[in-house]
């Protein structure tokens, strides 16, 4: 998806009509660039006023630095936002190649995007890039680490929780990482387990083997070995056996009864809905059987 957003983003940014021309504006200082549109002046200042510290904390973090200068798109509405990246879910956007992130300004502060979260989510996938190329970072490691790096959100509205991932481990129809690893599906429920499974199996790196290991596994990509060897010189683990270990450990934790735990409201108003559905058939039932009793006594 990135490649047709790029492409659209170029043509956008070329032939922006006169009408919204007119509105952009420019922030910029030695660190970042924002343009804007002009009634969002307040926020690129706060884009520009956060950078350094969301930037420190990434380095800090990764033990990388981020020597430069990205561009910060605001945009105004959702619509134009659209036009950009084709799909109602996603709320930023980060283009590697340009050194540049899109952001759909009218969603942030709506629980639970910030711009400051946001920013960091999307500075950490050029970081990534910058540092990593790109036939050696997979798509569900790139986007569980910018989850990681921004406390767990991804750049997707994720609306009410589906339990996408719990149903996976139930069922057992997990995506493979491998089917993952130059891009996510466009399916909607697909796509939200995607992003969920890339959050879950960093977290589960981290809980096995640490932030150091993962950062191992960082620091080989970035010296050129493809997944497979980072993955076992940093954890000393195949990637089958980590993915099959992940997948194990999920199950185990998730059974029917902690879902229906989990989802007790959700049961009890299915079933509610069950009992009040079977007594309104009961009673259509008993007042058809009424009528009819009714016209035999009238026809005798």
């Amino acid at each position: 998806m990135r490649n047709r957003v790029l492409l659209i983003l170029f043509f956008l940014l070329i032939a922006l009509p006169e009408s919204l021309l007119a509105t952009q504006a420019v922030l910029q200082n030695e660190e970042v660039v924002v343009q804007f549109e002009k009634p969002l002046e307040n926020a690129a200042k706060e884009v520009a006023d956060i950078y350094p510290a969301v930037k420190a904390e990434l380095e800090n973090t990764f033990k990388w630095r981020l020597d430069f200068r990205p561009t910060v798109i605001l945009i105004k509405d959702s619509k134009t936002f659209q036009k950009i990246v084709e799909s109602g879910l996603i709320v930023a956007v980060a283009v590697p190649q340009k050194n540049l992130i899109v952001i759909n300004n009218s969603k942030m502060n709506v629980h639970p995007f910030t711009l400051e979260i946001t920013l960091k989510h999307e500075l950490c996938h050029l970081m990534l890039h910058h540092h990593i190329s790109e036939g050696n970072l997979p798509k569900w490691l790139n986007e569980g680490i910018a989850q990681w790096s921004s406390g767990g959100i991804a750049e997707i509205i994720m609306g009410e929780s589906r339990d996408v991932l719990k149903q996976a481990s139930l069922s057992g129809e997990f995506i493979s990482l491998r089917g993952l690893t130059d891009k996510f599906p466009e399916d909607e429920r697909a796509v939200l387990l995607a992003y969920e499974e890339s959050k879950s199996i960093v977290e589960y790196i981290i809980r096995e083997f640490g932030a150091s290991g993962l950062l191992q596994v960082l620091n080989h990509l970035k010296n050129g070995y493809d997944v497979d060897a980072a993955i076992f010189k940093g954890l000393s683990v195949p990637f089958y056996e980590l993915e099959n270990r992940w997948h194990d450990y999920l199950q185990k934790r998730t059974t029917w009864f902690t879902y229906f735990s989990n989802n007790l409201y959700n049961v009890l108003f299915f079933l509610a809905g069950l009992i009040l559905t079977y007594g309104f058939i009961r009673f259509l039932l008993k007042k058809k059987a009424y009528k009819d009793e009714g016209e035999d006594m009238n026809n005798t």
